[in-house]
């Protein structure tokens, strides 16, 4: 081997699950395709992987080489690190108040009209200094490097300003500088109008995209644009004229799609050739059709509707019966899903959407990191890739969403470094 060395070596796995061998993001009965490496290790040199597989292989493909360090995984559950391809995680404030309307009975919709929901988070938002942004953003990001997140995609939305977007935008791009966890930035202008355009949402739409879409991509603060294409919020007309001018100027483009009614969010994301479609609670089979063409993944966001306490989820099992790649993500924001918990939507990934533990963790790796544009770095160990894994305390796969409520992770590799150890920060 041209290599000198061997910078950590992870041995002694009980299980390893490498999620290797697709370019592309794993769709229909594939999702479930999930091969185990009993006895596994891992060897990284420079933070990526050299080797990946049966010890006995590994350690013959090095021979000879010094290992640097090594760790024992004491034979638990290894995995790719995980990947969340949609989160709010830069935001001001908290919404714990709007829980007694929902014990009440009042939809999210009818606490948008009375000044709460994204509103409420903007005016906190467009208060709050930068800093206070940064430490808030990252006390949220330790929680979900913990909960075994190596890569994480990260939403403006909250400023509704120029000004105010661009300080979302700044302190993601300071966090992704400075903690382990990788950092994928998307503008999403376009969340709300903003109460001072109320009635005048065409001068808005105006503000997005002459100021505010030339901005963000002179500065380099966002790789995507999404928008919230939603009764009451912005029509697919106005989706469409959106994210057809952020595609003209370079963004690649993602869609918060049919989350409460079947408004033709996903056909816009066929149509648009959208990288991902997020929700999806009321699209229609023939959206997911016109998805399935344009090859765009689907994101689900089961703990979204668990704490929205719908009766209806979105429907995973169909997405993949039709030939999808499904995601799962946490939407981690202040109001409807007020958690870093990958885990927690792993289990309900298996509860709510009827998916199997391989299928969940596909959409938490492999299709989750196609989902923001990093498939080809992170989302499976094998050559080449970014050394990125989890050990788990638990003997397999199942046990992970089995055994819900807490934190399995106990130590978390990032780039190569150990980042997390016994269930603790380490960076």
């Amino acid at each position: 081997m041209e290599q000198q060395r061997i910078d950590l070596l992870v041995h002694h796995i009980g299980e390893l699950i490498t999620m290797a061998g697709e370019a592309g993001p794993r769709t229909g009965s594939r999702m479930a395709d999930v091969p185990v490496v009993k006895e596994g290790a891992v060897a990284v040199r420079d933070g990526v992987v050299v080797a990946a597989g049966p010890e006995a292989d590994v350690r013959a493909q090095i021979a000879g080489l010094p290992v640097a360090q090594e760790l024992d995984a004491g034979g638990r559950l290894v995995t790719p690190g995980l990947v969340d391809p949609h989160t709010h995680l830069v935001h001001g404030g908290s919404r714990e108040h709007e829980l007694a309307m929902k014990l009440q009975g009042a939809t999210y919709l009818e606490i948008l009209a009375q000044g709460g929901g994204i509103l409420s988070t903007v005016r906190a938002t467009r208060g709050a200094s930068e800093d206070g942004l940064y430490a808030k953003a990252k006390r949220s990001l330790d929680t979900l490097l913990l909960q075994g997140v190596t890569t994480c995609e990260a939403k403006s939305g909250y400023g509704l300003t120029l000004e105010d977007e661009l300080k979302q935008l700044r302190v993601t791009k300071r966090l992704n500088e400075a903690h382990p966890v990788e950092l994928v930035s998307t503008f999403m202008g376009a969340h709300m109008v903003p109460e001072e355009y109320k009635g005048r949402s065409a001068d808005y739409l105006k503000l997005v995209i002459r100021e505010m879409l030339p901005e963000v991509k002179r500065l380099g603060l966002a790789e995507f644009c999404d928008v919230f294409c939603e009764h009451g919020v912005f029509s697919p007309e106005e989706s469409e004229e959106i994210l057809a001018a952020a595609k003209a100027l370079g963004f690649g483009v993602k869609i918060h799609a049919d989350e409460i009614e079947p408004l033709g969010g996903a056909e816009l994301a066929g149509k648009l050739g959208c990288i991902s479609a997020e929700h999806l609670l009321a699209a229609t089979d023939a959206g997911f059709e016109a998805m399935r063409d344009a090859g765009v993944i689907a994101v689900c966001l089961p703990a979204t509707s668990f704490n929205l306490r719908l009766k209806q989820h979105a429907r995973a099992r169909r997405m993949i019966e039709l030939g999808l790649a499904v995601a799962l993500s946490t939407d981690y924001n202040p109001g409807s899903s007020p958690t870093e918990s990958i885990q927690l939507v792993m289990t309900l990934g298996c509860l709510n959407l009827g998916l199997t533990p391989e299928e969940v963790l596909t959409a938490v790796t492999v299709n989750a990191a196609h989902a923001i544009g990093r498939g080809d770095r992170v989302g499976s160990l094998e050559p080449g890739k970014q050394a990125d894994l989890v050990i788990f305390d638990a003997a397999n796969l199942a046990y992970v969403p089995y055994h819900f409520g807490i934190n399995h992770v106990d130590t978390v590799v990032k780039g190569g470094k150990i980042v997390v150890r016994d269930g603790r920060l380490a960076y």
